[in-house]
């Protein structure tokens, strides 16, 4: 049961308000979507998510203990071999709250609790020290389209020796100016000691 919450409960004592919650969470699961009044929506989302996180672990002792809460074997099953699979992949946040506005009888703050079966869509951590490279790399130029096919290829040679050469200067220049670094540290502390 989520954090037990101070002032009235939901209509009456501690237990009407475990049946209520669990009646709503049968019938969000059998639904997929209910509208209900907010303050019920907003009690609901932990008792639903944790059943669901429940009904994603699988096994006869997690099945035993949201048979506990909800008394429905159709609907617990449901929840297990529907539901469960369709959330394996999200980490939380398995319901969704949308406020529907005002109730026309008593002005009652209505919302609509639905679950999110969507697949999830992974967000692509980046950072700063990624970002740099990818600006750095060179862009290619695309060959010519109009060109035949021998030429391309011997252009391709051509281009692939080129550069070949120029990173082996770029390597050859790397060690010489790292060669002239070392002689003048090792110059430096000779000359301190």
């Amino acid at each position: 049961m989520p954090k037990p919450t101070k002032g009235p409960r939901l209509g009456g004592g501690p237990a009407y308000e475990r049946l209520l919650l669990a009646n709503l969470a049968a019938a969000l699961f059998t639904h997929k979507s209910i509208k209900t009044t907010e303050t019920k929506a907003k009690r609901l989302r932990p008792v639903a998510e944790r059943l669901i996180t429940f009904a994603k672990r699988g096994d006869l002792h997690a099945r035993r203990r949201v048979l506990s809460v909800i008394q429905d074997k159709t609907v617990v099953h449901e929840l297990f071999t529907q539901i469960a699979p369709l959330v394996a992949e999200r980490e939380g946040g398995y319901t969704r709250i949308t406020k529907l506005g005002y109730r026309k009888g008593d002005n009652a703050p209505m919302a609509q609790i639905e679950l999110v079966l969507e697949p999830v869509a992974p967000k692509v951590k980046s950072s700063k020290s990624s970002a740099a490279p990818k600006a750095a790399a060179p862009v290619e130029e695309p060959a010519a389209e109009e060109a035949p096919a021998e030429e391309t290829t011997e252009a391709a040679d051509e281009t692939s020796t080129e550069t070949a050469a120029a990173e082996a200067e770029v390597v050859e220049d790397a060690t010489a100016d790292t060669d002239a670094a070392g002689e003048t540290d090792a110059e430096a502390e000779a000359e301190k000691a």
